[in-house]
């Protein structure tokens, strides 16, 4: 299907990557049930709470290590459901599934370390513009297919870009009550502003009458960048496919309109819903204000008549 059944298991599902991904699940459950009640004050994690954490990592580990992941080497479209699914997805699914006590013991431990001094980056502009800016530099074409031809960069580069997103998603998911960085309207237009960042490099691509990238339009470099995926010589791939368009069922300019408007078709999708949440949430606060000051005047009036009495 798509061209994966030209590729081995170890290929397409990554056991390595595979075997972290069951170490970290293996390490949640034990920090959410043994250290839990030793660390966390008996704090018991909901059950929701572990679907989302294994729902993110789940759509980290397939953007990252599994099928999509490969797929995003051969057609640009695929790419950028990775990015999608590695940067606006899994993180803010994670953290919501990460326990409180967790969070906490976190931000005391940056406060104590030399870190603290960055703290500046969790404001939410600057961390819409890092993240925002990291994204759209990455998908310059020079860099782009610099970063891919070059593994160790290419790593960091992803490491960054996810540290980043969590920063920018720590604004709107934010489990800590005293280190919230706004309600209501702020987060209104936090939202907004992340999706007037992301359009220029989208509208870009989208427009784009000519490929932009050679990864995905030039054989020799699309063959060198496969090695992030497949072990060894990969210029076999030239001699058994010859290039990324054996795999195509769009011609390489179509296949990048196609990811840059998928990009942000999911981006405004999931930010709408975030919209539509903090809406949901702000309506209920301001109506429980509404609704303790009734209950306070009920409550006065009541005492009023039993003094006259």
């Amino acid at each position: 299907m798509l061209g994966l059944e030209y590729f081995t298991f170890t290929q397409v599902w990554s056991p390595v990557v595979l075997s972290l991904v069951l170490l970290t699940v293996a390490g949640y459950f034990i920090l959410t049930g043994p250290l839990s009640d030793k660390y966390g004050q008996g704090e018991k994690v909901s059950l929701n709470r572990k679907l989302l954490f294994l729902l993110g990592l789940a759509l980290l580990y397939m953007a990252q290590g599994g099928p999509v992941e490969l797929l995003g080497h051969i057609m640009f479209s695929f790419h950028m459901i990775s990015m999608a699914l590695s940067y606006l997805l899994a993180p803010p699914l994670l953290m919501l599934g990460i326990p409180t006590w967790v969070w906490r013991a976190m931000v005391a431990l940056l406060r104590r370390s030399p870190l603290r001094r960055l703290k500046f980056l969790i404001h939410p502009v600057v961390a819409a513009l890092v993240f925002n800016g990291l994204f759209s530099f990455y998908h310059i074409p020079v860099v782009h297919d610099y970063v891919m031809l070059h593994f160790g960069v290419h790593r960091l580069y992803y490491i960054v870009l996810f540290i980043a997103a969590a920063l920018m998603w720590w604004t709107l998911v934010n489990p800590l009550p005293d280190m919230s960085a706004g309600k209501g309207v702020k987060k209104v237009g936090f939202i907004f502003l992340n999706m007037v960042l992301l359009t220029p490099a989208c509208g870009l691509i989208m427009f784009a009458k000519d490929p932009m990238y050679a990864t995905y339009s030039d054989p020799i470099v699309w063959s060198r960048a496969m090695g992030y995926c497949i072990p060894g010589d990969t210029s076999m791939l030239l001699t058994q496919f010859g290039g990324p368009e054996f795999f195509g069922y769009l011609e390489p300019v179509v296949d990048q309109q196609v990811g840059g408007i998928l990009m942000k078709f999911i981006q405004e999708i999931i930010f709408a819903s975030m919209l539509a949440f903090v809406f949901y949430h702000w309506y209920r606060q301001e109506n429980r204000g509404e609704d303790d000051e009734e209950i306070l005047k009920e409550t006065y009036a009541s005492s009023s008549e039993l003094k006259q009495i």
